[in-house]
């Protein structure tokens, strides 16, 4: 996870960040109990909690959660299946044609070890998913990750380390096993 200092608790941006997490999740709840096949209802839903419409061509199942919404930019041919997380504070970025398997978990911000350092900060740094990724189901990407082209993620992997382009990584805290 990333050791860099993001934002002060109790300060200002810190409550203004709280007041969005609310509101993200009060809009996310609406959007998990609609019909699958209301199709406008989820559209303007997302195009809420994302503060813009969403591209053409993308695909997002139901149920979806998110912390904040609008530092999430999603490309075009996107495809994120059922029950994923994005904890977008500081920043997602998925590329054209990410595939997202279910129960992917997206997590931007964190805590210091640091007890004290706890108390007083979140940490953090923005995830960027370059195009044609891959992630495999139940996977975890941590604060700070960029994942390359093409690359694959294979289900469970927790990724706390940058990917490569072209690479296979699997396992509980993520390793290359193969390149393309």
């Amino acid at each position: 996870m990333s050791s860099d200092l993001l934002i002060r608790i109790h300060s200002p941006e810190f409550q203004a960040m709280s007041e969005r997490v609310l509101r993200a999740t009060e809009l996310t709840s609406r959007l998990n109990v609609l019909p699958f096949d209301d199709e406008d209802g989820k559209a303007a839903l997302l195009a809420e909690i994302l503060g813009r419409p969403l591209p053409e061509r993308v695909t997002i199942y139901p149920p979806f959660f998110t912390d904040h919404g609008l530092n999430l930019e999603l490309s075009e041919r996107v495809f994120i299946n059922q029950n994923c997380t994005f904890l977008d504070y500081a920043g997602i970025r998925l590329a054209p044609r990410v595939m997202v398997a279910p129960r992917v978990t997206f997590i931007t911000v964190g805590h210091p070890v640091d007890v004290e350092d706890r108390r007083v900060w979140l940490t953090g740094g923005p995830i960027d998913v370059a195009e044609n990724v891959w992630i495999g189901a139940g996977a975890t990407i941590l604060p700070g990750v960029s994942i390359g082209r093409d690359a694959v993620i294979a289900a469970g992997a927790v990724v706390a380390e940058d990917v490569p382009s072209g690479t296979l990584v699997a396992g509980p805290k993520a390793t290359v096993l193969r390149e393309f």
